[in-house]
């Protein structure tokens, strides 16, 4: 599974800068939908584009670690 670390950018973004970014701010400023950048700021696995993702490490100035990380499944094997 692949798992998304946006709320936490966002929270780090947040603390450097002493103010608060908007999913509205974000989206403007990455070109993402809202509902997309919601999606994989959520709990739930969501399929995106490396677009997105390179445009929220353009914005964020990290690296594709920083942003995701894969997680195995906990489900046994054959």
């Amino acid at each position: 599974m692949i798992r998304f670390h946006l709320k936490k950018l966002i929270a780090d973004y947040e603390h450097r800068h002493g103010r608060r970014l908007t999913m509205g701010e974000l989206a403007a400023e990455t070109g993402i939908y809202r509902t997309t950048l919601s999606r994989i700021a959520g709990p739930k696995p969501f399929n995106t584009t490396t677009e997105n993702l390179d445009g929220l490490c353009r914005f964020f100035g990290c690296q594709i670690s920083d942003l995701v990380e894969y997680v195995p499944d906990q489900t046994p094997g054959p």
